[in-house]
């Protein structure tokens, strides 16, 4: 590794990208001062709890093409992350921040506008959404995985991959899950939290 790169997560991504993901968390401890966008425990621990820790989904598509589509954006977990790296590693990549909450979209768009990212917000609800045919959809934090998937089979393109972030309890819901729907998954346990994982799922239909 050269001087003018570094790793985040296991992503290898230069000073540049690095200096944007500090622009972007600035920006949010900033923002979090007027809108509750991560929980003010979380603030003093922002670059591994939240930078990181959405970051690392990033390698589980590296070379993902078309859109990928994050649900739920929030303060920009993981979509904006993943954004800002891929302005670097993979600048064709499209990324579409789903979030209905004005003010939210309004923080998501003037962190667009200050790391000069081609990442655009819809600010409307995920189930009303027109189908985004996406190559790639994320969410962390968002919704039980049961509804992750009618989200992910409602703007996922047939051959697309879906990248949930999961707590403790993501066995429990991968089984209820599978009572509803067909899929296929694997499982990668999280950098930032060893009770965690990433679930990647893919050839969702209902069961």
């Amino acid at each position: 590794m050269t001087a003018n790169h570094c790793t985040v997560a296991g992503v290898n991504v230069s000073r540049e990208t690095k200096a944007n993901l500090r622009k972007y968390a600035d920006l949010l401890v900033k923002w979090n001062q007027k809108i509750n966008l991560i929980s003010a425990s979380t603030v003093a621990d922002l670059w591994s709890r939240h930078i990181v820790d959405s970051a690392q989904i990033y390698n589980l598509c590296p070379d993902a093409q078309g859109i990928w589509a994050d649900f739920g954006s929030g303060g920009g977990f993981p979509g904006l992350v993943v954004a800002i790296i891929a302005k670097e590693l993979n600048p064709d990549l499209k990324v579409v921040l789903v979030e209905s909450d004005q003010r939210k979209a309004t923080f998501l768009r003037t962190v667009i506008r200050e790391t000069a990212l081609s990442a655009n917000v819809k600010t409307e609800r995920i189930e009303t959404l027109m189908p985004i045919g996406a190559d790639v959809v994320s969410a962390r934090a968002l919704a039980d995985l049961s509804e992750l998937l009618g989200f992910a089979e409602r703007h996922l393109r047939p051959d697309g991959t879906a990248l949930f972030q999961k707590g403790a309890i993501w066995q429990k819901e991968l089984v209820q899950a599978r009572k509803s729907w067909s899929f296929q998954s694997e499982h990668f346990t999280s950098v930032t939290a060893p009770q965690a994982v990433i679930l990647k799922i893919e050839r969702i239909a209902h069961a």
